[in-house]
């Protein structure tokens, strides 16, 4: 049976290799870190804040919320990916809503808004429990 010889230049591939690994890691999450996350949260902002736009509109005009996402009227082009990326939920007799972003650019972000956002909205956090 024959050895394997490791030579010089099997040593020089394998940690070629490893650090090519760890550069395209490091710089990976670099980019993740500073770009995406940031864009990430404000694409979320972005899709919320149209969300609720759209939503208080629909109510001053028709005098309750609307049964779904879909009955919104004059929609923008843009407006339909904001419409795509939350979840929302009204209430049985459509005066209150719950809305959350789910998905933004990439991922489902954390994001959280001041209570004074809400402030004369329908947005009421304890529909989420009867949110599917």
């Amino acid at each position: 049976m024959a050895k394997l010889a490791i030579r010089p230049v099997h040593v020089a591939l394998i940690g070629g290799i490893l650090c090519s690994c760890v550069i395209v890691l490091l710089v990976r999450h670099f980019v993740y870190t500073r770009f995406f996350r940031g864009a990430e949260a404000e694409f979320a902002d972005q899709h919320l804040k149209t969300t609720v736009a759209l939503l208080e509109l629909h109510r001053v005009r028709n005098g309750s919320y609307p049964a779904t996402l879909g009955d919104l009227k004059y929609v923008g082009d843009w407006d339909h990916e904001a419409l795509n990326s939350v979840r929302y939920c009204p209430s049985s007799d459509r005066t209150n809503y719950y809305v959350e972003v789910t998905r933004a650019w990439i991922g489902r972000p954390k994001m959280s808004m001041p209570a004074d956002f809400w402030h004369g909205t329908g947005y009421r956090a304890e529909l989420a429990k009867d949110c599917p």
